[in-house]
């Protein structure tokens, strides 16, 4: 099961924006949907440990990250949650090698292939990495970015899994292969999903249940289908929160 409930609030100038988040879900697979600037990738930031809440609570399968009244804020390396964001992350001076080994060992700065432990060449070896481990990721497609970004965060072992808008750098075919991939490793974990997206084709395919965002809350919660059916319903190119019945 996840919990969240955190409030954070953030000025910039005269600007203020407040995070004020309320979810409870059972699903497996979450989507967070809605418009740039709604407070999706903030609310990941705080359930990564990277950006603390002023207040509230982080509870991942009884394995509490934070919680404001208990004076428990885990350290990111701590929490066992794996980020994978918009742009990869990769480290453009390490070899892909390197940047699937990044965090499982301390001191490295040129392994070799051989050096990588069993748990990251398993995930090589599903993303059909095995012949791009001495290539810088300059040298590599976006999909093959993602695969290495994806094989390093599952490499940790994570208890949860963060997608920030993984598709979205993609082309409209490898967006569609890429879709199917991570489906089909989604039903290999056992761990929790919590992905962001503003595609509902995204939503239905990769999640059990969706949070709509707005304006830093959640306004609607409703199954993959109903976003999708009413995505198609909508007149306007790419659907926005505007175009949903929100209850």
């Amino acid at each position: 099961m996840i919990e969240i409930a955190i409030s954070r609030r953030l000025s910039n100038g005269s600007q203020v924006f407040v995070l004020d988040i309320e979810l409870v879900s059972e699903a497996r697979r979450i989507a967070l949907f809605g418009p740039s600037g709604s407070g999706k990738t903030q609310t990941l930031q705080a359930i990564a440990g990277l950006a603390r809440p002023d207040a509230g609570r982080i509870v991942i399968d009884g394995v509490t990250l934070f919680d404001s009244e208990r004076g428990v804020c885990l350290r990111a390396r701590e929490r066992g949650v794996a980020y994978l964001q918009q742009d990869y992350g990769l480290f453009p001076h390490l070899t892909v090698a390197q940047n699937i080994g990044f965090g499982l060992c301390r001191g490295w700065l040129n392994p070799r292939r051989g050096a990588l432990p069993d748990e990251a060449m398993y995930w090589v070896g599903a993303f059909e990495l095995d012949g791009l481990l001495d290539s810088y990721p300059r040298d590599i497609s976006g999909g093959q970015k993602q695969r290495v970004a994806l094989a390093r965060a599952l490499a940790l072992k994570p208890r949860l899994l963060l997608l920030d808008e993984p598709l979205s750098a993609l082309d409209a075919a490898l967006r569609e292969k890429m879709r199917q991939e991570i489906a089909a490793l989604q039903s290999r974990l056992n761990i929790p999903v919590i992905l962001i997206t503003h595609d509902p084709e995204d939503a239905a395919c990769l999640a059990d249940q969706v949070f709509c965002i707005q304006d830093g809350r959640i306004v609607k919660s409703c199954h993959p289908r109903e976003l999708a059916r009413q995505a198609l319903q909508s007149s306007t190119p790419s659907m926005t929160l505007d175009a949903l019945k929100i209850a």
